[in-house]
């Protein structure tokens, strides 16, 4: 009997030997596993090539995210409709005429310019819009325009482009042809929604005097320096004006007769209130413009058939316009900041 209590205490001891070793090899197991820990955290800190090779790809990677999430916030800015009345207007501003002023200046200032036109890359402009300018032998008072009107049109952020419409040969001028010429071909490069008919002589005075097209054909030019900022005359439709497609199309555009100076602007002026049409204009103290003063040009004579042709208006002008505009294109250049277009109009059947 005295033999079973003895292996009994044994069994006892043994059980406890047993689980405090098994404790020492758990605790033996878990210093290892940190020991493990350690070791390669040492061993990436004593190898920085490694790390610094992982970090620089996380980073690159973090910047094309970043790179890719500025450009879907500048493409969503991109789409979103410009303001109405944009915050980079300055009102009336200072004119300089320099008279060394080079076409490579107004080019370097001018650098988002591609081709003659331009877009605004932070918002969609409201308009876009076509300036048509009739030409010949006037490269200073181009030059002068450029140099102003790219500005100008910039900070009312529009989209537009420039078309200088050039007359080939020595035949009289026809202003009203050469517009018509401008239309037709600025529709081959674009839906223009509106268009600005612009004498090269005048130069804006204020930004607020905005080049777009509204309900209703506009006259821009209320009053210039050499009629003391005046309108010339009841009626005038002259110098610079904007009409939208459909408002052109429906008066069939200028009248293709009027060869010399003077009469074109009152006939368009005759359509459009032959359309019951109206004509509105700007505020007198913005719709301010500076003439270029210069001397009238050979083959620019005065239009002595303007006032009979003018009586004419009322029958002619479903004929004598757009479906009849008739003209040969020598050369489209597309400099930097405008388009060039060089056209054959032909000559007056009967001289001037």
């Amino acid at each position: 009997m005295g033999l079973f209590p003895a292996m009994y205490k044994m069994i006892r001891k043994g059980k406890f030997l047993f689980f405090l070793l098994l404790c020492l090899c758990v605790v033996a197991w878990i210093a290892t596993l940190s020991n493990d820990d350690t070791v390669k955290h040492v061993q990436e800190e004593s190898n920085p090539e490694d790390t610094s090779v992982e970090g620089f790809a996380k980073l690159e990677l973090e910047s094309e995210m970043m790179h890719s999430i500025e450009e879907r916030a500048g493409e969503q800015a991109a789409t979103e409709s410009c303001p109405e009345r944009s915050p980079l207007l300055r009102g009336a501003f200072k004119l300089s005429f320099d008279p060394s002023l080079t076409i490579g200046q107004v080019e370097s200032e001018n650098g988002e310019v591609v081709e003659g036109q331009y877009k605004p890359s932070d918002c969609m402009a409201r308009q876009s819009v076509a300036i048509l300018i009739p030409h010949r032998n006037r490269e200073k008072h181009l030059l002068y325009l450029l140099y102003h009107l790219h500005p100008f049109l910039q900070r009312q952020q529009l989209h537009y482009a420039i078309y200088v419409i050039h007359q080939a040969g020595d035949a009289t001028f026809n202003r009203a042809k050469l517009l018509n010429v401008g239309y037709l071909e600025a529709l081959k490069d674009h839906s223009w929604d509106c268009f600005i008919f612009h004498d090269v002589d005048l130069v804006p005075e204020n930004d607020h005097n905005l080049y777009m097209c509204e309900d209703q054909p506009k006259h821009l030019v209320v009053g210039r320096n050499s009629t003391g900022y005046k309108l010339r005359y009841k009626g005038y439709f002259g110098g610079v004006s904007a009409m939208t497609k459909d408002q052109f199309h429906k008066v069939n555009g200028f009248p293709n007769s009027y060869w010399g100076w003077g009469g074109e602007d009152d006939d368009l002026r005759i359509r459009v209130t032959l359309q019951k049409m109206s004509i509105i204009r700007p505020s007198p103290e913005v719709a301010r413009y500076t003439m270029v003063f210069h001397k009238r040009d050979s083959g620019n004579q005065i239009n002595k058939n303007r006032m009979q042709l003018l009586q004419n208006t009322n029958q002619a002008w479903k004929t004598d316009g757009l479906n009849s505009c008739s003209y040969k294109i020598l050369s489209v250049h597309r400099a930097p900041l405008f388009i060039n277009i060089t056209a054959d109009i032909g000559r007056p059947e009967h001289a001037q």
